[in-house]
C-alpha cells in the first residue's frame, strides 16, 4: 500500500496581507496514524515544488507537528512535492487531500488531480480529505460522468467556522455551500471546530483541522485492519 498526499501551493487571500498555505497538523496528524504501519507516501501539489505552510499553524504547541516538521524525509517531500503529471495513479491505494485556505484556489479546477482521484477510487482505492482540502473533491467525476461526491455522506469546513475566523469575504467560495450545491449529504458537528468525520464506503472526510487524526485512524481501520 502507498499513499498520495495532496497539498496546496497557494498563499494569498483576496485582500488580507497574512499568507495562507498548508495547515500543517492536517498533514502531520493524519500521517502520524499511517506511520505506525510504516506506510510509504508521496506528496503532490498542483504546481509541484515547495509547499508553503500557513504560519499560524506553526505557532501552536503541537508535539505531532514538531515530530514531523523536523523529520528529514517529510521536510524533503514538502520542499520537493511532485507535480500531478509526475504521478502514476496505479502506484497508490489511497489519496488524501490536506487543507489550509490555499486549497480553495488551486484544488477544485485541477483536472489532473481529478483524474488521479478517479483512477485511485475506481481501482478500488480510498479517497480521504479534511477541512478545506475537501474542495479537491468538488469536481471529481467518475468514468460514468457522475460526481464522486453526489448523494454521498460528506463533511468539510463549515460556513459557521469560516465566519468565526472572520474570513468569509477573503475566500473565493464557501465550501459548505459548494458541497450542498452538488447534492451531497453534507453534515457537520453541532459545535464548531470539534473533530467530526463522515464515512461513506471508500470516501472519508473530516470537517476541520482537529478532524485530521480521526480521518487517518478511520482510513487505517478500513484499509489495514479489516
Amino acid at each position: 500500500m502507498r499513499a498520495l498526499i495532496v497539498c496546496t501551493n497557494h498563499t494569498d487571500y483576496k485582500t488580507k496581507l497574512e499568507k495562507t498555505g498548508l495547515w500543517l497538523s492536517e498533514l502531520t496528524h493524519f500521517y502520524d496514524e499511517l506511520s505506525d504501519k510504516e506506510i510509504p507516501y508521496d506528496i503532490v501539489s498542483p504546481k509541484g515544488g515547495r509547499v508553503p505552510i500557513d504560519a499560524r499553524s506553526l505557532k501552536r504547541k503541537d508535539n505531532t507537528n514538531d515530530k514531523w516538521y523536523h523529520n528529514p524525509v517529510m521536510k524533503a517531500k514538502l520542499e520537493n512535492a511532485l507535480k500531478p503529471e509526475e504521478v502514476n495513479a496505479a502506484h497508490y491505494q489511497l489519496i488524501y487531500f490536506t487543507g489550509g485556505h490555499g486549497t480553495l484556489w488551486d484544488f477544485p479546477e485541477n483536472d489532473l488531480l481529478q483524474q488521479i482521484t478517479r483512477q485511485i477510487y475506481e481501482g478500488g482505492g480510498m479517497v480521504a480529505a479534511v477541512c478545506h482540502g475537501v474542495s479537491g473533491l468538488l469536481n471529481v467525476r467518475l468514468s460514468d460522468g457522475s460526481l464522486l461526491i453526489q448523494d454521498r455522506q460528506i463533511t468539510g469546513f463549515a460556513n459557521v467556522e469560516e465566519r468565526l475566523l472572520g474570513l468569509i469575504h477573503e475566500v473565493p467560495f464557501l465550501l459548505e455551500d459548494e458541497l450542498r450545491k452538488r447534492n451531497t449529504l453534507y453534515r457537520k458537528s453541532l459545535i464548531p471546530f470539534l473533530p467530526f468525520i463522515e464515512v461513506d464506503d471508500r470516501l472519508v472526510t473530516g470537517q476541520n483541522p482537529l478532524s485530521a487524526r480521526k480521518v487517518g485512524k478511520k482510513v487505517m481501520e478500513e484499509m489495514v485492519e479489516k
